[in-house]
């Protein structure tokens, strides 16, 4: 009797011990939003909403100021589409394989090292764009910034790619095998069951695996720093300078902006948009993962 109500206590014990942890988790996230909201109200008693989010000039620590958010959300979108343009089909056709056509052995090799790459420092990646990509992209564009949006792209799309690779390799391998040797049965090809019976089963997979990198690439910091540059301008070339939300945030943390100051307050102000941006991917992913998914 003692055992059983000491093995009792344990089991409660734990179970309070794992809600304080899922209880600091919520709580932790809330404050971060707290934060943001009573800073970014901070800022709009001093700068217009409409100012902030229709303006094309970012200059706020410049004179004359300038509070349009508009060039870095539009930097931070041509960074997120062009690693989406990267990662989703290299992601794609690494995972229909790794999936369909991979035997055990080759799938236990190729899946780590291919993780491997999420595994890889973000600075890294910055360095490795200013050292290795930006030089051989002007070697066919001459024209080509030092730093430029390209490159951030590319290296951002690989740093994404193990992502969209692993979540709709494992939304394919879900699909029942059954479905496949029924396709089979009827005389489909390995390329036709992979493209016509698994990848529209694991669709929702699939498309959750592309906004969740994408999420992932508008959430990038490091690399794009580095790589990108630290101009904020309205642009779709993407061989130009530009900066994203979360290069501004680096660069104006890093510098001897005052305290309190309304310099100081754009950094709340830019990170509110950037989590209000990519918390709508997020819901977006979910929803779409429950409106497509399939039940068998």
């Amino acid at each position: 009797m003692d055992r059983l109500r000491i093995q009792r206590i344990r089991e409660l014990a734990i179970e309070k011990a794992l809600f304080l942890c899922a209880l600091a988790s919520i709580l932790t996230t809330l404050g971060i939003i707290l934060v943001l909201i009573f800073e970014s109200i901070s800022f709009f008693e001093e700068v217009p909403i409409l100012e902030f989010l229709t303006g094309t000039t970012w200059a706020p620590t410049y004179r004359p100021q300038h509070f349009g958010v508009l060039p870095l959300i539009n930097g931070t979108l041509m960074i997120a589409v062009g690693a989406a343009i990267i990662a989703i089909p290299l992601g794609i056709a690494s995972a229909v394989y790794l999936s369909e056509y991979a035997d055990l052995k080759v799938r236990q090799i190729v899946k780590p090292v291919l993780e491997i790459l999420a595994g890889v420092p973000t600075v890294v990646y910055g360095y490795f764009a200013i050292s290795f990509i930006t030089p051989l992209l002007r070697e066919f564009v001459p024209e080509a910034n030092i730093f430029n949006a390209a490159s951030a792209s590319i290296v951002v799309g690989i740093m994404i790619l193990p992502m969209v690779s692993s979540l709709s390799e494992d939304a394919m391998r879900a699909v029942p095998r059954a479905l496949r040797e029924g396709a089979y049965a009827l005389g489909a090809t390995r390329f036709e069951v992979s493209t016509k019976i698994v990848a529209p089963a694991a669709l929702s997979g699939i498309l959750a695996s592309f906004i969740l990198a994408i999420s992932r690439a508008v959430g990038e910091t490091m690399a794009v720093t580095l790589a990108a540059g630290a101009t904020p301008k309205m642009t779709l070339d993407f061989f130009e300078s530009i900066q994203t939300m979360t290069a501004f945030i680096v660069q104006v943390s890093m510098g001897d902006t005052p305290f309190g100051s309304i310099e100081y307050k754009t950094i709340f102000a830019v990170g509110m948009v950037l989590f209000v941006m990519t918390f709508l991917m997020n819901i977006v992913s979910m929803w779409i993962k429950e409106k497509y998914r399939e039940v068998y």
